[in-house]
């Protein structure tokens, strides 16, 4: 059982950016949870997560951006069924309303009229959640504008002939001459986000689900986004299915792609989300050993020194806002709790959970269906091949006598000296 967890949204230099759709794509079963902050949907969500765990079923975890211990959704691949958080700011556009999605209403388990007696609160409560978000995202733009300075040093020595040569090479020895008659799957996805606990990424879950990875090492500016992009670009044209996590600062920057079909993954393995090899099929591609020219680190180093603390003040300024943002909303939470009968929500918890279940039992009957069907033809192409040779099984007199008249017949023709 391997759980992949990652973020399906995120807090960026352009404020937020929300990847939810192309991850439920061929899902046949989406429960959209609706309902105010407090009424459960993380709970509902991370108890469908434990039934998955307790029936070793592989799952996808989608984090919460702005509090990464809560959960926006789980996607159960092999029951091809999700549930999902559905609420502001997640916009999620239903394709078959009641045949594919199923709004699923929280909501209903409130007490109403309790609410409305908190209304100015829970209204000044939600207008200082959104000026601690506008504050981290203008401080995660400024903090981008200095990242863009900081590349510039690299940039201007870095030897791009030879990151092209590193990038063909790359595409070569992965892609070879796979040409595939479709057109590939792609889920967009960010590998890590900034939030009220920091910078957070749970890319050793993703690295785990294959048998080999690429790592790129290097520095801002170096070429290492560049080499993804247009490794994707390869990838699209040739029909490959693709998981393509982009950067939590920038999103329109790919940090990351798992290829299923390949059982491979390529990814940028550089401070702050720099991880060893696993075993010894991995391979690092270091393009600042490679490709920078020596000493500019050293040349450079007041400016880039300069350059990265400004970088860390407005990163850390946006998480201080993120941070304000979550004990904010952690009040209106409690506002809503008191006013929640959570006997509704057990309920409403008990049908999905019920309902996973059940596909479960389905999908394991199949299994075992499956299984029972291959032993039995396993097991008459065993008897064929026992018949048959029975039928060829003679006993050993007369074995010696087909044998004897055989040669007898050829010796007849030709000399002793077979």
């Amino acid at each position: 059982m391997q759980h992949k967890h990652f973020f399906a949204s995120g807090n960026t230099q352009c404020g937020f950016v929300d990847l939810f759709s192309s991850n439920l794509q061929g899902i046949e079963k989406i429960f959209i949870l609706k309902g105010g902050p407090g009424t459960g949907k993380s709970t509902l969500i991370k108890k469908v997560a434990k039934v998955c765990e307790e029936e070793g079923l592989d799952a996808e975890i989608l984090h919460c951006s702005s509090d990464p211990d809560s959960l926006d959704g789980i996607i159960i691949p092999a029951l091809s069924v999700a549930v999902v958080d559905g609420t502001q700011p997640h916009v999620i556009e239903p394709t078959a309303p009641g045949a594919i999605e199923e709004y699923v209403n929280l909501g209903k388990a409130w007490d109403s009229g309790y609410l409305k007696t908190q209304k100015d609160t829970i209204l000044e409560i939600k207008a200082q959640i959104k000026t601690c978000f506008d504050n981290a995202y203008e401080f995660l733009n400024k903090a981008h504008l200095a990242y863009e300075e900081w590349k510039k040093y690299y940039t201007k020595n870095t030897k791009f002939d030879k990151v092209n040569k590193i990038c063909e090479n790359l595409i070569n020895s992965i892609l070879k001459d796979i040409s595939l008659d479709k057109a590939g799957k792609i889920k967009r996805r960010f590998s890590f986000s900034q939030t009220p606990k920091g910078v957070m990424d749970y890319i050793h879950t993703i690295l785990n689900t294959v048998s080999k990875r690429y790592y790129l090492k290097g520095r801002p500016g170096t070429g290492k986004s560049t080499i993804l992009a247009k490794l994707y670009e390869n990838a699209l044209q040739r029909g490959l299915d693709m998981e393509v996590y982009y950067n939590g600062l920038n999103a329109d920057k790919i940090h990351m792609i798992l290829f299923p079909e390949l059982d491979l993954i390529v990814f940028d393995s550089t401070l702050p989300h720099e991880f060893e090899t696993i075993d010894g099929e991995d391979e690092v591609i270091d393009i600042f050993k490679e490709c920078v020219k020596p000493n500019v680190e050293t040349k450079h180093q007041r400016e880039i020194q300069g350059i990265c603390a400004q970088y860390n003040i407005w990163l850390n300024k946006s998480i201080r806002q993120l941070e304000n943002a979550k004990k904010l909303h952690d009040q209106l939470e409690n506002i809503y709790v008191n006013s929640i009968n959570f006997n509704v929500i057990d309920e409403i918890t008990g049908e999905i959970l019920d309902y996973v279940k059940n596909k479960i039992e389905k999908q394991n009957n199949i299994n075992s269906d499956i299984a029972q069907a291959a032993d039995d033809n396993e097991i008459e192409n065993t008897e064929d091949t026992t018949q048959t040779c029975g039928e060829t099984t003679e006993p050993k007199d007369e074995i010696e006598k087909n044998y004897e008249e055989f040669y007898g017949n050829i010796n007849t023709d030709q000399d002793s000296t077979f």
